[in-house]
């Protein structure tokens, strides 16, 4: 066979991105997350609702959806289109940002203990007393505890964001710290990592040349979820009543605003609901499709 009849190599980015493309989840998932992202980034500046008087803002509550409020009005007479863009930023900030920090944190802690032998029984007991502990009652006690406290230094928006993100972020490394010490456990005993270390490269050389890049994949893949969960646990925090100000809306704040009303006007919890749901599911399929593409056993099918 002659050099011109052979196929051409194809790159490790493109065969990624062809493994991912062929999951059907995946692809539905980045789409409709794009679309929301859209939605939410962009909607604003399209829907421009107009400013009401306080008695135009009263005679038009709790309407229904109609041309000039698609998405009706709530009890106070704000447009629920509007609220929805604006909660979509808020929530999706909330899941990146404290997904950030918990991949960030679990990094770290998977890496030292995995790495370094002395270090890997403390830590992941330390891990095992975080899984142990209740979740939502832990944020709960944190939101309640510190919430006015921070208010009081940098304001209310800006302090339950802090509070919440820091609180979801650090309660919830724990998954990401598993998995990777586990990959590391694996990659220094192979054999470029024991030849760094037979010519005198330094731990942290080796780390930051050999390990971590190797172990992106599964991190990538956690971190998808994590944003998915993020995003669920400051639903629950505000459904609650104990997460963002009224005035500082999620989806989640705008299902527990809308949950008295639920009877008499359904769609008020319909649509937070709906887009808490298909953030979550598009971002679990995303997920689903990452490991699948940066998995080389299953990519070379």
């Amino acid at each position: 066979m002659t050099d011109a009849a052979m196929p051409k190599p194809v790159s490790q980015n493109r065969a990624i991105w062809q493994q991912f493309r062929s999951h059907k989840g995946a692809v539905f998932g980045l789409v409709v997350l794009g679309l929301l992202i859209l939605f939410v980034l962009i909607g604003p500046l399209v829907w421009v609702p107009e400013k009401l008087k306080v008695v135009d803002a009263i005679r038009l509550k709790n309407q229904g959806p109609s041309l000039r409020f698609p998405l009706g009005t709530d009890q106070l007479g704000r447009d629920m289109l509007s609220r929805m863009m604006l909660a979509g930023r808020i929530s999706l900030a909330v899941g990146l940002v404290a997904m950030l920090i918990a991949i960030v944190f679990g990094t770290l802690v998977g890496v030292v203990a995995g790495y370094f032998r002395r270090f890997d029984g403390p830590l992941m007991r330390l891990t095992d007393m975080f899984l142990a502990l209740p979740l939502i009652p832990l944020l709960l006690v944190l939101v309640m505890l510190f919430r006015d406290r921070i208010a009081g230094i940098i304001g209310p928006e800006l302090g339950a964001f802090a509070l919440i993100v820091f609180a979801i972020g650090i309660t919830s490394w724990m998954a990401t710290a598993r998995i990777v010490r586990g990959e590391v456990l694996t990659l220094k005993e192979r054999e470029y990592v024991l030849a760094a270390r037979s010519i005198g490269a330094r731990p942290r050389r080796i780390i930051m040349r050999h390990i971590l890049p190797n172990v992106v994949s599964p991190v990538m893949v956690a971190a998808t979820l994590g944003v998915a969960e993020a995003i669920i646990t400051e639903s629950v925090l505000s459904f609650l009543g104990l997460g963002f100000p009224p005035d500082f809306p999620t989806w989640g704040r705008l299902l527990f605003d809308g949950l008295q009303y639920m009877q008499v006007y359904p769609e008020r919890v319909i649509w937070p609901g709906l887009a808490i749901s298909l953030t979550v599911l598009s971002v679990n399929y995303i997920g689903d499709g990452l490991r699948d593409a940066l998995d080389p056993r299953i990519r070379g099918r």
